[in-house]
């Protein structure tokens, strides 16, 4: 890992802190990129599984105090991609752009699909449509904002593939 311990922090917590404003402050919602799942994916590359988990878990519960209909869904799904962002250190070695894409994409696509699985079948949309159409575009959408993040908390070099 290229990037220190408290630029990953800072970062992370700027995610944080713009995730806030985006969703809650001015109210976008689906709308704006899901970036507490980015600040997780980023500090968990950083800090190992239970790091992750553990700031997943916090996030999710936040998350979760603003919903009614899926309340610990967000909790179980940050947390649980915390715990597997984290494990990729022990697997993977390096960080690549195509590793930090896929790693990003396949982070927020599987937060989408475990937060649907958690949630009220009143607050979810069909499975088709939240799994093959909105999960991938989230996680799209999510992806490019996070390549930035790591760009900023510098994770990865300009010379790799």
């Amino acid at each position: 890992m290229n990037g220190s311990g408290g630029r990953v922090a800072f970062v992370a917590a700027l995610l944080v802190l713009a995730h806030l404003i985006l969703h809650v402050a001015l109210g976008i919602g689906r709308a704006a990129p899901d970036l507490f799942a980015v600040a997780v994916l980023l500090a968990s590359r950083h800090t190992g599984a239970r790091g992750g988990a553990a700031l997943g878990l916090v996030l999710g519960l936040l998350e979760d105090a603003f919903s009614v209909l899926s309340f610990g869904a967000g909790a179980v799904s940050l947390a649980a991609i915390g715990l597997l962002g984290g494990s990729t250190r022990d697997l993977f070695v390096g960080d690549s752009r195509v590793f930090r894409t896929t790693y990003l994409w396949l982070g927020v696509w599987l937060k989408s699909v475990i937060f649907w699985v958690m949630s009220s079948a009143l607050a979810r949309p069909a499975f088709e449509r939240a799994w093959f159409v909105e999960a991938p575009l989230d996680a799209l959408y999510a992806t490019v904002i996070g390549l930035l993040a790591f760009a900023l908390a510098g994770i990865g070099g300009s010379t790799d593939r």
